[in-house]
């Protein structure tokens, strides 16, 4: 092991709900940005075949080996990282963040995997690909899918933590507790050591009165039993189209828009992730948070009716 390796110590966060379109991989690229921009190394993994975050960095779809190459062994991973060191016209990658990119190839990933070997366990895939990954980065991103793939399992399967995404929107609240559940269902089978780092609401009109009532309800029923901190981050994202804007460019909002409230607000999340992860190093497991979103609130109810 090597002296640069040695001196990491690398946290793996999983970033994920159970609905799409939840603004789950514009937190993932941003908190990684914030985080690059503090001078932390990070890393992204995007496990989607949708291939969101690699389509964020405006990145060609095919362009690149990377996801599925790393989960069936065929590459290792140190050789389809791409880096802001790569002297790419097409890559805008910022400094101290890299990427391991995704392609739609990624939908034959469980034919591919069974092919290779029957009485492989798919959902340790991701397992011996982190282990050669970890002591090089500060973080690694994983960013998952919005259903139960065979990357997205693996991915709780293998991360030392988990943020679940949200925007206030009834059935991304709802969406909470199937993540919740599949986090808890990862401790029972194999990954006890995986916690729930926080939940960070995005897309917020605060003046919108649904939105204020979502987000008081994700604090309360965020919050343990006999805990005085939610789960949910302090921090929470504005809705702004500088977000739609930076994405059409391939760019980051630290790239883009660098003074923008919305760029702050991911700094001031980035620094509540290290204060949270300061706060719980060195601690025993926390019991689980238990059974969430038990009674919706009347709006959201409401909503989910209005919406079928």
């Amino acid at each position: 092991m090597d002296q640069g390796r040695a001196a990491r110590r690398t946290e793996v966060v999983a970033i994920g709900n159970q609905k799409g379109g939840v603004g789950k991989t514009t937190n993932t690229v941003h908190i990684a940005a914030a985080l690059a921009e503090r001078g932390r190394k990070c890393l992204i993994i995007d496990l989607d075949m949708n291939h969101g975050a690699t389509r964020h960095f405006g990145i060609p779809s095919d362009a690149f080996l990377g996801a599925f190459e790393i989960l069936t062994h065929e590459e290792k991973p140190l050789d389809v990282i791409l880096s802001s060191e790569d002297r790419d016209d097409d890559l805008t990658l910022p400094e101290n963040l890299d990427l391991i990119p995704s392609r739609r190839k990624l939908e034959k990933i469980d034919q591919a995997l069974a092919a290779k070997n029957k009485f492989l366990v798919m959902q340790d895939v991701l397992l011996e690909p982190l282990e050669q990954l970890r002591g090089l980065y500060d973080y690694i991103f994983l960013d998952t899918a919005p259903n139960a793939t065979t990357p997205t399992i693996a991915a709780y399967k293998a991360a030392d933590w988990f943020i679940l995404s949200a925007i206030p929107d009834p059935f991304a609240i709802a969406g909470l507790s199937d993540a919740l559940t599949d986090i808890q269902d990862a401790q029972r089978s194999g990954n006890p050591n995986l916690r729930l780092l926080g939940v960070v609401l995005s897309g917020v009109d605060k003046r919108t009165t649904l939105a204020n009532s979502l987000s008081d309800y994700v604090e309360k029923i965020f919050t343990p039993d006999g805990s005085s901190r939610s789960a949910k981050f302090d921090t929470v994202i504005s809705r702004s189209t500088a977000i739609p804007q930076t994405q059409k460019l391939g760019k980051t909002l630290f790239q883009s828009h660098s003074t923008h409230k919305v760029t702050d607000q991911y700094r001031q999340l980035a620094r509540e992730v290290e204060e949270r992860l300061r706060a719980f190093r060195g601690e025993p497991m926390s019991k689980p948070i238990g059974e969430v979103l038990p009674t919706l609130p009347t709006q959201v109810k409401e909503a989910l009716v209005a919406n079928g």
